[in-house]
């Protein structure tokens, strides 16, 4: 069995579920869409050029869910999934994922988006392990901050190096598919590298390090 790993947003996604969840609370009112979306805006754009404090993004992000229960956030990721996922589905990234099952692969999507966001997206798409930026929970309520190591840059080998202790698995052989410099800790690191519909940067160093380069678009 050969761990096959996989960014989500604008890889098997046609699209950032991260900023698509920003515009959707300011959509449905709960928060100052003006004031919310700017930051929204500004922090993509950070995320974009490398240079994104993970720590100060999630508290933002979280902020909207302080208070919050499991189940009132899960009520709103069900109309989230409907008007802002399902268009981002990609036929390419399914049959992708539907190719490395029937290789007996095993599937691992790594992504710095929070869990609330991707787990059920993870699930939509028939992958049951995923690590992603986890949320604090206390009292069975969001507290409106992070948890643990974040899944950003560097954060994503620490996370997945855990994860292979805990799992008793290996890299020998792995792939790992993204479309993002950010990911170049990662991409560095496996036997596999693969760029999907890079962004300049990483699509520049896929063609000098001779790495391939897919579209799922």
């Amino acid at each position: 069995m050969t761990l096959a790993i996989f960014d989500l947003d604008n890889t098997l996604l046609g699209g950032d579920s991260d900023h698509a969840w920003g515009e959707f609370v300011c959509e449905q009112g709960l928060v100052d869409a003006a004031v919310f979306g700017e930051k929204n805006d500004l922090f993509y754009r950070d995320y974009q050029q490398g240079s994104l404090n993970i720590e100060t993004y999630l508290r933002f992000v979280l902020s909207v869910l302080a208070g919050r229960t499991e189940e009132e956030v899960g009520e709103l990721h069900r109309q989230f999934m409907a008007q802002k996922i399902e268009p981002m589905m990609l036929p390419k990234a399914l049959a992708l994922l539907d190719k490395h099952r029937r290789q007996g692969d095993r599937l691992l999507i790594i992504t710095a988006t929070s869990a609330f966001v991707t787990r059920p997206i993870a699930e939509r798409l028939g992958v049951s392990e995923i690590l992603a930026c986890e949320a604090e929970i206390k009292g069975g309520r969001f507290s409106g901050a992070p948890s643990g190591i974040p899944t950003y840059r560097e954060g994503k080998v620490k996370r997945l190096q855990e994860w292979l202790l805990e799992q008793d698995e290996s890299l020998q052989g792995a792939c790992f598919y993204s479309d993002s410099h950010n990911d170049l800790p990662l991409l560095e690191l496996v036997d596999k590298p693969v760029a999907v519909d890079p962004d300049p940067v990483l699509a520049e160093t896929a063609r000098d390090r001779g790495w391939p380069v897919i579209s799922l678009r």
